[in-house]
């Protein structure tokens, strides 16, 4: 019976905790070292991580880019994209738009990801 009633209350405590979220989709891209990777500064990489940023300012202010930003690790994985009221197809065309990918290096793996409707960076106080 005791263990009925702890099922039952963290059913009912999950249930509650979902309603107060409406949940979306959105597309999650990791951003991985691409076949052109150098970690080496270069002009032509100056100039590629320029574009890269500047797709990224591009993308918040068309309304479609909730987040982003670098892994810090130093690893393979070298940052996320996170989409929002797009398709896949509007997803995996935004990445491929990225100078970073097109200069191959970044390459980019794509996820739908469930989560709260709203997330989103605040722009900075001014």
């Amino acid at each position: 019976m005791r263990k009925s009633l702890i099922a039952l209350c963290l059913v009912i405590a999950s249930t509650a905790a979902a309603a107060e979220y409406e949940m979306t989709t959105y597309y999650l891209a990791l951003l991985y070292r691409g076949t052109k990777w150098t970690a080496e500064k270069t002009a032509e990489t100056e100039r590629i991580q320029q574009g890269h940023m500047e797709n990224i300012q591009r993308m918040a202010a068309s309304g479609k880019l909730a987040l982003a930003g670098p892994i810090t690790d130093d690893g393979d994985l070298r940052g996320i994209f996170v989409f929002h009221n797009v398709s896949r197809e509007e997803a995996e065309q935004l990445c491929a738009n990225d100078p970073a990918v097109k200069a191959g290096r970044l390459r980019v793996e794509l996820h739908p990801w469930f989560s709260a409707k709203g997330i989103r960076v605040d722009p900075p106080k001014q």
